[in-house]
Order: structure tokens, then sequence, then C-alpha cells
């Protein structure tokens, strides 16, 4: 939740008549060690996507990946040529995205805005579980 606030991702809105609100849930892990140790537990917040509409919700969810035999061969390019290669890891990803679409979510549940309870977040950016969210 810290980190949906910080990137800004939604913003608390009255729920509107002619849009659909679409659900969000609660996914849980537990990350290990290689010892099979308890490493921590992670909470991820998703929207329920299989409730969403095509030309409603969304417009497009095609995501550009580049291909394994594409990956191979600028690896070996930059270790033929000595170039310095860099790889990283953007911690959420999905939640850095913009959104084009009008999309509205409803209040996660243990985190209802107190005096707030009958409205609804309007994303800015994309949630894990969006259709277009790889697009975006």
């Amino acid at each position: 939740m810290e980190m949906i606030e910080k990137n800004e991702t939604w913003e608390l809105v009255d729920r509107p008549s002619d849009k659909p609100v679409i659900g969000v849930k609660w996914e849980y892990k537990t990350k290990l060690n290689l010892d099979g140790s308890i490493q921590k537990h992670k909470a991820r917040l998703v929207v329920k996507g299989y409730a969403q509409q095509p030309g409603i919700d969304f417009n497009e969810t095609f995501a550009p990946v580049a291909r394994l035999d594409t990956i191979r061969t600028l690896i070996a390019l930059a270790a033929q040529k000595g170039w310095k290669l860099y790889q990283l890891d953007v911690k959420s990803a999905f939640l850095n995205g913009v959104l084009k679409e009008e999309v509205y979510v409803d209040q996660p549940d243990g985190f209802m805005t107190t005096n707030y309870e009958d409205k609804v977040y309007k994303l800015k950016k994309a949630l894990y579980g969006l259709k277009q969210a790889p697009r975006a």
C-alpha cells in the first residue's frame, strides 16, 4: 500500500454511474531461503481482471517482448566487442505504467477510508491483474 500511495497510482472519487467498478483482492506469498526457511511474507493487491470488458475497461493488451534469440545475439555481440552489460529489476514495475482508459476499482479490504466507504478508486496507473497492465 505504501508503494501504491507513493506512486500516486489512484485517487479516491465518487462511484461512477456509467462505468463498471472492478473488484480487488489480496494475494499472499511466502518467500523461502535456499534452506527452506522463511525469508519474508509478501502481499500484493491485484485487480480482478477477469471482470474487465473489452472496449469498456481496456482496448489493447499486447505487450512487446524480446525474443530469446535476439537477447542471445546481443549478449554474444557484447562479449565479442567487450561491451559492459547491465541488468536491472524494477520493483513494482506494473505500478509505474500510466493508464489511458478510465478504470475504477473498489477500496481494498482492510484499507477502507473512514467516512468514505461509498467511494471508489480511479486508477491513474496500472495494478497487477489488469488486462492492459503489461502494455502500460
